[in-house]
């Protein structure tokens, strides 16, 4: 019986002990992955290659203001992480109305498929930073008076804003999340 004692408590005591093992990191959050932003960035595209070849039933029917998608990157890393995230939060929001505004303007069914998809991956990001305990954005009632933000009236142009702001801006809140970060402990 003593024996069986030793042994139980010598399992418990390595797998505390490699648990407790300084030097390795541990492995990131699934909601961290990249990967899945990569693949909303190739959707995001795929509608902005789709939208240069539609023929007809591919207009705006209004032009609307979207995020401004230049990035100066002593400026971005001078803010604090929720500066960063409400304007992350804010263009997210810009297109996603904007995207709405096209959706419903469009005639062409395949282009239509695309759009929808793009506003189901923004809504996905939104969860996503929600998951990371990034405050919840609140939008305005009015895009009107918006900081670093622009106006566009074309669709080609806002699914090009779509897939910058993804690639910009949302790839460097994720990358710099604290919840992302690894530990080197």
């Amino acid at each position: 019986m003593w024996q069986k004692t030793n042994r139980g408590l010598f399992a418990l005591l390595l797998m505390v002990l490699e648990l407790t093992r300084p030097g390795l990191p541990s492995p990131l959050r699934p909601i961290c992955d990249l990967r899945v932003l990569n693949h909303f960035m190739k959707e995001a595209r795929d509608a902005e290659v789709a939208m240069k070849s539609c023929g007809e039933g591919c207009t705006m029917s209004e032009s609307v203001t979207v995020p401004q998608t230049r990035l100066d990157f002593d400026a971005w890393e001078k803010k604090n992480g929720l500066e960063q995230a409400e304007e992350v939060q804010c263009g997210l929001w810009l297109l996603q109305h904007g995207l709405s505004l096209l959706r419903t303007s469009v005639t062409n069914t395949a282009l239509q498929s695309h759009i929808d998809n793009c506003i189901r991956n923004l809504l996905s990001i939104n969860a996503v930073l929600r998951s990371l305990n990034i405050q919840e954005y609140t939008p305005p009632t009015s895009a009107t008076g918006l900081e670093a933000t622009w106006s566009v009236s074309s669709a080609t142009d806002l699914l090009q804003v779509h897939v910058n702001f993804l690639r910009g801006k949302v790839r460097l809140l994720l990358l710099d999340a604290q919840a992302c970060q690894q530990d080197v402990s």
